[in-house]
């Protein structure tokens, strides 16, 4: 019950921060009064975007301590068709991959997990395996900190003697002292690390899909829409199946499918098997007398991307729409719509603390309707969302998240590995007798064992609301 109070109470706090905002800026009026041809997006007056270039140089730019996804290599094959829809045209899912490398190379072989109970920077959970590739043996390493995972593989030709534990620990992170290691000895560790490794995967994405007409320049006339023109329901067929709410059983995406409270339809697809539901203006609820149309920003203001249609040539400006939380804008606008010959010229814009990612744009920008533009433009919005939180506002949220997480699976595996050996473990009592908090904080500890076994089978959406919902619990309780 404290978990479903504290949840709502997140989401809540996160709503009326977008929804507080005052009305959006327009396209400054001289821009349309010099006539066309408009630019598909201009930078705010105060700044704080960048534009992706087509005409920069050839090569994928991909965002900060990301790679391919493994399992992408599995599908293309090195770059073949393999199983995988559109996989033949190349474009590739970015994620991280440190958070796959536990389940990679370690889980299901001979390896050892240690734990360090308060150095210099805080809790450690190292992972060691021996390994041998082309006549010479390494050492692979994980190495989980409160700010990051170090992964890595050192040679061990020419020494005599392992590495100790606190010497491999060092050579990662030289500035830790205090370094008193000991084995996990619990038999399920590994499934508790594998799942706080992956806490940050993500397999279900919600964006949103604005449609902006000829002239429109603010976000009141944006969420205004309500036609849905033969253009734009094409370009929804290349997004996905449009699929009745009511009773609907894959991925809802935050969307009413009990009470029609958000519509009565949307458009919903499986891409890589990651499961996709769209945001769509024109199908959220319409209030007559909202200027603001809280009902369709409450979803797409809350969104991390949106897809913009232009069926004419409009220039959008990023921060026509006012939120905290959208960071990253696919810009589409079609030519000859609804004919042989229908091409979608593309443009990128994110936020200045959101590092590149691709597919790169080519040049020109521009697609034939297709499976490789429906390929190039859904991997480009994943990898936006996965970028967008490398940006500063995600970034904090998720340092503080994992470092909680870390600190919780250090006190399980110790706890777990002293209940193997049969030794007892402070209980309550004595935690209150030597000084412990008990009561209220104890319960948030409480939360936290259950929030590591719900990690285990949560998606990586799942998992970040629910970690955030128990740290504001958590600071409501420090207040």
């Amino acid at each position: 019950m404290l978990f479903s109070l504290s949840l709502s109470l997140s989401l809540s706090l996160s709503l009326s921060l977008s929804l507080s905002l005052s009305l959006s800026l327009s396209v400054p009026p001289q821009v349309l009064e010099k006539g066309g041809p408009y630019p598909q997006v201009i930078l705010p007056q105060f700044g704080g975007y960048w534009i992706e270039d087509a005409e920069a140089p050839v090569g994928t730019p991909t965002s900060s301590e990301s790679s391919f996804c493994e399992e992408e290599e599995v599908e293309d094959g090195g770059g073949g068709s393999g199983g995988s829809p559109g996989a033949g045209h190349g474009y590739r899912l970015e994620c991280n991959g440190t958070a796959r490398a536990y389940r990679k190379h370690f889980l299901g072989r001979e390896h050892m997990n240690y734990y360090c109970t308060g150095s210099s920077i805080g809790h450690l959970i190292m992972s060691l395996k021996q390994e041998e590739a082309e006549s010479q043996e390494f050492l692979r390493i994980m190495l989980r900190a409160r700010t990051k995972t170090v992964h890595d593989r050192i040679s061990l030709a020419g020494l005599s003697q392992l590495p100790s534990v606190p010497q491999i620990a060092k050579l990662l992170c030289d500035d830790a002292t205090g370094l008193k290691f000991s084995p996990v000895l619990y038999p399920r560790g590994s499934q508790l690390i594998v799942a706080y490794d992956e806490h940050e995967l993500n397999n279900t994405f919600k964006f949103g899909v604005v449609y902006q007409k000829f002239g429109q320049t603010s976000e009141e006339e944006l969420f205004g829409n309500n036609e849905e023109t033969p253009a734009f329901r094409e370009f929804l067929d290349v997004l996905g199946e449009n699929i009745e709410l009511q009773d609907f059983k894959g991925f809802r995406g935050g969307l009413d499918v009990s009470h029609g409270q958000t519509g009565m339809e949307s458009v919903y697809t499986i891409f890589r098997q990651r499961d996709i539901m769209f945001h769509v203006s024109t199908k959220l609820p319409y209030t007559e007398g909202d200027v603001q149309q809280l009902q369709r920003k409450r979803h797409i203001g809350n969104d991390i991307v949106a897809a913009i249609f232009q069926e004419d040539a409009t220039p959008f400006v990023p921060d026509m729409i006012a939120s905290n939380f959208l960071h990253a804008y696919v810009l589409v606008q079609v030519q000859d719509p609804c004919t042989e010959n229908t091409m979608y010229k593309v443009s990128v814009t994110a936020r200045e603390d959101v590092p590149p990612f691709g597919p790169p744009l080519p040049n020109p920008a521009v697609f034939r309707k297709g499976p490789e533009f429906r390929d190039f433009l859904l991997t480009k919005l994943i990898n936006a969302e996965n970028a967008c939180y490398k940006s500063d506002k995600f970034a904090k949220l998720e340092g503080r998240t994992r470092a909680a997480l870390l600190d919780n699976l250090h006190d399980e595996l110790h706890r777990q590995s002293q209940a193997t050996l049969g030794v007892s473990v402070a209980g309550d009592d004595d935690r209150l007798e030597n000084g412990g908090h008990g009561g209220l904080l104890e319960s948030f500890k409480v939360l936290w064992t259950a929030m590591l076994y719900f990690l285990q089978s949560a998606t990586g959406g799942a998992v970040f609301f629910a970690a955030l919902a128990i740290i504001v619990y958590y600071c409501l309780l420090t207040t």
